[in-house]
């Protein structure tokens, strides 16, 4: 898909339509032309997917364009597709008042990605919890260990082929 030219999924479900860019893609548009792998927008939520090494930079961009609240870092195990991560940023503008979510895949052999606490200090928690639960690294993370287990326990409980009463 062309990244210049997003779809637009209405709630009907429909063929998608051609529509302007979305803000937030004007913006990244400008400073760094085709680090946005793909746009959706759906339900009035616009979604950018991107490659893993832009991530830090788009956040700084998207900071520095309105968007100064990283709401949430999350993770989905998409067992057994591949890629298997896909690691989901939601930020919030408050002048604007919209959001924007930002998707990163990674695969399941080098799941990994920078980390974007030096943009959004409040990425620190939610990054930790993503490596301690799904095994997720992010790069350059100031304190990356485990949050809510154990030091010594083995495994990912949020992974999908995590064992369902854990490891005997």
């Amino acid at each position: 898909m062309d990244s210049a030219q997003p779809q637009v999924d209405n709630a009907a479900g429909s063929a998608a339509e051609a529509a302007p860019l979305h803000f937030a893609h004007q913006a990244l548009e400008q400073s760094r032309a085709g680090c946005v792998v793909e746009a959706k927008t759906a339900l009035g939520e616009t979604s950018l997917t991107l490659a893993r090494e832009n991530i830090r930079e788009v956040c700084a961009v998207l900071r520095d364009s309105g968007y100064t609240m990283l709401e949430d870092v999350t993770c989905l195990d998409l067992l057994p597709s591949e890629p298997r991560f896909a690691v989901v940023y939601h930020l919030l503008s408050m002048a604007r008042k919209e959001r924007i979510r930002l998707k990163v895949f990674l695969s399941g052999e080098d799941a990994a990605v920078d980390s974007v606490v030096p943009v959004f200090p409040s990425a620190n928690f939610y990054e930790r919890e993503i490596f301690d639960l799904f095994g997720v690294r992010f790069g350059e993370h100031p304190n990356l260990r485990r949050i809510m287990m154990p030091e010594d326990w083995q495994g990912y409980p949020l992974r999908k082929d995590y064992p369902v009463e854990g490891y005997r």
